[in-house]
């Protein structure tokens, strides 16, 4: 086990801290100029600006776990148990999501199946 100074936490914190801060600037102006807000005429599609965005997010959240939630130091058996929990709420989040999707879906043919057989 290395044993860190006080200097060197400092450090890292604030290297961290600045790193959150650039990818939060970063967001936000994709998020601006997707909507064309920041340059009249500029929009990029809503899939490219989407998977930028939870890749920029899931980034942050794995330096926040990394850094700040110390996992870094933790032993390899506990880190498991705390990332894949995570993966699987994720896992949980999309299946509802996707769903939920079917279920509007399916309420909404038995309600006017007259329009469900115009559009098919």
């Amino acid at each position: 086990m290395s044993t860190v100074t006080y200097e060197d936490s400092k450090k890292v914190a604030l290297k961290s801290i600045l790193i959150l801060a650039v990818i939060t600037i970063i967001e936000v102006l994709i998020a601006l100029m997707g909507k064309g807000y920041i340059i009249d005429g500029l929009h990029f599609p809503h899939s490219i600006m989407a998977i930028a965005m939870i890749s920029l997010s899931a980034y942050k959240a794995y330096l926040i776990l990394y850094e700040f939630m110390h996992l870094r130091y933790e032993v390899p058996t506990f880190v498991k148990t705390v990332i894949i929990p995570a993966f699987l709420l994720v896992w949980l989040v999309i299946a509802l999501l996707v769903e939920g999707g079917y279920y509007f879906g399916a309420r909404e043919s038995a309600k006017n199946p007259a329009k469900t057989e115009i559009q098919k």
